[in-house]
């Protein structure tokens, strides 16, 4: 694995039946960096996020992570990476902690070495004193949060997320956005953020535009607001997103 080889999709084609998802999509997300994956809902961003974690396999183009080829070598690609889906995986039924351990054995992590992990993942996203509550009892931004201390559990290099937000109220998002963002910049984590939300993107992030299936815009984001002509996120979304009038016929 070569961090500094960052992630790598080229040309990648994914589509159901006649119905085509992503056409030759290229992008490539620079290592230690935070990437908004911004794009309308339908544009194919939980498709490439299926596509990144190998629950899909693309019909045409390749994925590299940290320079190890997806498809050809999927274990060793996919043990750097954590994960957070967009529908919720825990268990409302066991407590904070035993989410936590019950994830540590499926990564091969136990006795003092998973206990470490756990307190200093729980820590780090501000749950350590809420360890023996279960789930259920905790609000949804909490519930993201320990999604989130959960995937860092194995020390991955890559977090993947998408659209983490949903279903939170306004504060819970941008609490959310934050802490995700301090991760990559104090651990130097790459991290792909999918949303549709243009005001969880910060002014120093990178930013991938997708819609329809394809990639609009792509870079820093100063440099997506000088190539689509805008002053802010929300207004190069529209430019890029929003098709041209149709001239009227006289």
């Amino acid at each position: 694995m070569d961090e500094t080889r960052g992630i790598e999709i080229v040309d990648v084609s994914y589509a159901y039946g006649a119905k085509p998802a992503l056409a030759g999509v290229s992008m490539a997300l620079r290592p230690g960096r935070f990437t908004a994956l911004l794009g309308p809902n339908g544009a194919g961003k939980s498709t490439l996020v299926s596509l990144l974690s190998a629950l899909f396999v693309p019909q045409d183009g390749r994925i590299s992570i940290f320079g190890l080829d997806l498809a050809k070598d999927p274990l060793s690609a996919l043990s750097g990476m954590g994960i957070v889906f967009q529908q919720q995986t825990l268990d409302l039924d066991l407590s904070v902690r035993q989410n936590m351990a019950y994830f540590a054995a499926l990564h091969g992590l136990g006795g003092r070495r998973a206990g470490r992990r756990i307190e200093a993942c729980l820590a780090r996203l501000g749950l350590a004193a809420r360890q023996k509550e279960k789930v259920r009892a905790l609000n949804g931004g909490h519930r993201r949060r320990l999604e989130i201390a959960r995937c860092l559990l194995h020390e991955p290099r890559f977090l993947l997320l998408d659209e983490p937000t949903v279903g939170l109220d306004v504060p819970a998002r941008a609490d959310l956005v934050a802490h995700v963002h301090a991760l990559c910049r104090d651990e130097g984590l790459t991290v792909l953020w999918a949303t549709h939300l243009v005001d969880e993107v910060e002014a120093d992030d990178d930013l991938i535009v997708l819609h329809e299936g394809t990639v609009r815009a792509q870079g820093a984001v100063p440099d997506v607001l000088a190539a689509s002509g805008a002053h802010d996120v929300l207004a190069a979304f529209h430019n890029l997103t929003t098709p041209a009038p149709v001239e009227a016929v006289s």
